[in-house]
C-alpha cells in the first residue's frame, strides 16, 4: 500500500524514529498509526541494545527533595536527543532515578566509576574476615570475590534493585525506557545532598 508523506510526518513526530522507518511501519501495519508505534516500539529493544556505541549529548537533569528538604539530589541523564529528552517517559525515568539516590545512596554510578582505593579497602577487609573466619586458602579469594559482587550490587547504581520495584535493577530499568525510545540512554553522574552530611 501507498503512505502519505503526511502520515510518515506524524509518526515520526510522535516516535522520533527515521523516515524510513517509519514509512516501513506504516506499510506493514496497513496505515494504522497506533499499530505502526507499537511496531516500531517491539524493534526498539533490539536498536537500544546496536546504539550502545552511539553518543548521548542530549538529556535533562532530574531532581529529588526529600520531604522536609533534607535530602536533595541532581542526577544528569543522558540520550541521544532532544526529542526523546522531552518525553515523558525519560524525564519520568529522571525523576525516578533522582528519587532512588536519595533512597538507597549509592557511591557511584557504575563499578568503574568507584575509587580504586575504596575497592582495595573493601577487599582487605573481607580478606580479614575470611582469615578471621579461619577459611580454607584456597577458597578465601573466591569468597572475597563474592562479598566484593555483593557490595558493588549494594554501592554502585546500575546494579542497586529499584526502589519503586525491587525485582528490577536501575540497569534494567534505564534498559526498558532505551528499549521504548529507541535511543542509548546513560546516567552521566548525580549529587546527592543531605543536610548535615556532605555530599557524594
Amino acid at each position: 500500500m501507498s503512505v502519505s508523506a503526511k502520515d510518515v510526518k506524524q509518526l515520526r513526530d510522535r516516535t522520533g524514529a527515521g523516515m524510513l522507518e517509519c514509512k516501513k511501519a506504516l506499510e506493514e501495519t496497513g496505515g494504522d498509526l497506533e499499530a505502526a508505534i507499537d511496531f516500531l516500539r517491539s524493534r526498539g529493544a533490539a536498536k537500544a541494545a546496536k546504539r550502545a556505541e552511539k553518543s548521548a549529548n542530549e538529556g535533562t537533569v532530574g531532581y529529588y527533595i526529600h520531604h522536609g528538604g533534607r535530602i536533595g539530589v541532581l542526577v544528569e541523564l543522558n540520550c541521544e536527543t532532544d526529542f526523546v529528552a522531552n518525553t515523558e517517559d525519560f524525564q519520568e525515568l529522571a525523576r525516578d532515578l533522582a528519587m532512588h539516590v536519595a533512597a538507597s545512596n549509592p557511591l557511584a554510578v557504575r563499578e568503574s566509576d568507584l575509587d580504586p582505593e575504596v575497592v582495595e579497602r573493601e577487599r582487605q577487609v573481607y580478606l580479614e574476615q575470611v582469615r578471621e573466619e579461619g577459611k580454607p586458602e584456597q577458597i578465601q579469594e573466591k569468597i572475597v570475590e563474592g562479598k566484593l559482587r555483593k557490595f558493588f550490587e549494594d554501592y554502585t547504581l546500575m546494579k542497586q534493585p529499584f526502589v519503586k520495584d525491587p525485582n528490577r535493577t536501575i540497569e534494567d530499568l534505564i534498559t526498558t525506557v532505551s528499549a521504548k525510545t529507541g535511543e542509548k540512554i546513560e546516567v552521566a553522574r548525580f549529587a546527592r545532598f543531605a543536610v548535615g552530611e556532605g555530599s557524594n
